[in-house]
C-alpha cells in the first residue's frame, strides 16, 4: 500500500516549488487550490517521515537484542516502537484512502417538510437554524437560496448554500430522513406527534464539473409570492428552470432581481444534476452502501430527535445522545465526528481486506 510514497514526497517538493512562483500568487484561485493540495500531501509526507524513522529505530533496537549488555534496554524499547509503528501504519492507511473529490466544495443543503403538516414545516425551520449555527461555529458563511415559508413560520422547503473550508466533508452524512417526536404547539391534548423532514446535501458544481446545454432548459418567470399566496413582488422576478431531459425543476424567488434568482436557480440545478450523475455512475457502489448499516442513502430514516426525552439518535451507527437542545443549537460535531470516524473505519476495513487479497 505504501509503494508510491516516495513519489508523494517528490510531489510535495514540486508543489512547494510551484507555490514559490511569483506568477502564481497573482492567480488567487489557483494559488488557494495548490495550497490546499500542498497541505494535504504534507500530512502524508509528515506521517511517512515519522514511519520511516520509527521503522529504522525498531530495526536498530532489534539488533541490540543480540548484545548481552544492551539487551534489557532493547527489550523495553521494542514493544514501544512496535506500537508506534503500528499506529503510524494505520495513520498512513487512513491518509492514503481515496479522497472524495467533493469534500472541499461549498454545499447546498435542501430541507423539505415531509409527513406531519405544519409540525414538519416548523421542524424544517429548526433544522435550518441548526445548520446555520453549526456553519457559524465553523467560520463558514450561509445564504438562503430559495424558501417556501408556511403560515406558522416554518418552511415547506428551504435551500441553504454554505461556503467554507471542507463544508461537504462535514455535512455529507446529513442527507436522509430526519424524524422528530414532540408535542406540537397546535396539539390541545398534549399528545406526542411524529413528523419527518428530508435533507439533501449536494456539493456545489462548477461549470467545469458539468456542462449544461441552454437549449435543454425551459425558463419561466413569474411574480414572487409569500405564505398563503400573498404577493410580495409586483414584477416578474421569480424564476423557474426546468431541465427537460431529466425533468428536474428548480424555482427561486427570494431575490428581487430576476437575474439573481436565475443565477441562484442555475447553481441549484447544476448541483442536482451533478448529484444525479454521480449516483448513476456509482450505482453499484451505492447499492453496496445501502446494504451497510452505515448507509447515507437519503431515502432512509437516519436520525430521530425526541423532545420529551431530550434525545438524539442516529440510527446508522446506533448513537444516542441526550443533548438535543445543544445539538439543535449548532453543536453538531457531537454527531458528525462519530459518523465520520465510522465511515473511515469502514473504508479502512475494505482497504485492509483488499490488501490481504492482493498478497
Amino acid at each position: 500500500m505504501f509503494e508510491d510514497l516516495d513519489e508523494i514526497v517528490n510531489k510535495h517538493d514540486e508543489l512547494g516549488q510551484q507555490l514559490s512562483d511569483p506568477a502564481l500568487v497573482k492567480d488567487r484561485k489557483a494559488w488557494a487550490q495548490l495550497s490546499r493540495e500542498f497541505a494535504e500531501v504534507g500530512k502524508v509526507v509528515e506521517a511517512y517521515t515519522a514511519f520511516r524513522q520509527t521503522e529504522q529505530q525498531l530495526n536498530e533496537a532489534r539488533e541490540l537484542l543480540a548484545d548481552p549488555e544492551l539487551r534489557e534496554l532493547a527489550e523495553a524499547e521494542v514493544p514501544e516502537l512496535e506500537a508506534r509503528l503500528e499506529a503510524l501504519t494505520d495513520r498512513l492507511r487512513e491518509l492514503l484512502l481515496p479522497r472524495d473529490p467533493n469534500d472541499a466544495k461549498d454545499t447546498f443543503v435542501e430541507i423539505r417538510a415531509g409527513t406531519g403538516g405544519e409540525e414538519a414545516g416548523l421542524f424544517s425551520g429548526d433544522l435550518l437554524r441548526m445548520y446555520c449555527h453549526y456553519a457559524e461555529s465553523k467560520g463558514w458563511t450561509t445564504e438562503i437560496v430559495s424558501s417556501t415559508p408556511t403560515d406558522l413560520g416554518g418552511f415547506k422547503e428551504v435551500i441553504l448554500l454554505i461556503k467554507g473550508e471542507q463544508v461537504y466533508s462535514r455535512l455529507k452524512y446529513e442527507g436522509g430522513v430526519h424524524r422528530v417526536q414532540r408535542v406540537p404547539e397546535t396539539e390541545a391534548q398534549g399528545r406526542i406527534h411524529t413528523s419527518a423532514v428530508t435533507v439533501a446535501v449536494l456539493p456545489e458544481a462548477d461549470e467545469v464539473d458539468l456542462q449544461i446545454d441552454e437549449r435543454e432548459l425551459k425558463i419561466d418567470v413569474f411574480r414572487s409570492s409569500g405564505p398563503g399566496g400573498q404577493s410580495v413582488n409586483t414584477t416578474d422576478s421569480a424564476v423557474r428552470i426546468t431541465h427537460l431531459p431529466t425533468n428536474t425543476v428548480v424555482t427561486c424567488q427570494d431575490e428581487k432581481s430576476q437575474h439573481k434568482n436565475k443565477a441562484k436557480a442555475m447553481g441549484v440545478l447544476r448541483a442536482r444534476l451533478l448529484d444525479r450523475m454521480i449516483e448513476e455512475r456509482d450505482a453499484e457502489v451505492a447499492a453496496e452502501r445501502r446494504a451497510m448499516v452505515g448507509s447515507g442513502d437519503r431515502s432512509q430514516r437516519i436520525r430521530t430527535y425526541n423532545f420529551p426525552q431530550g434525545r438524539v439518535t442516529d440510527h446508522r451507527i446506533g448513537l444516542t445522545l441526550y443533548k438535543l437542545e445543544l445539538i439543535l443549537s449548532g453543536s453538531l460535531d457531537a454527531v458528525v465526528e462519530p459518523l465520520a470516524a465510522h465511515f473511515r473505519a469502514e473504508a479502512l476495513k475494505r482497504a485492509g481486506a483488499s490488501d490481504a487479497g492482493s498478497d
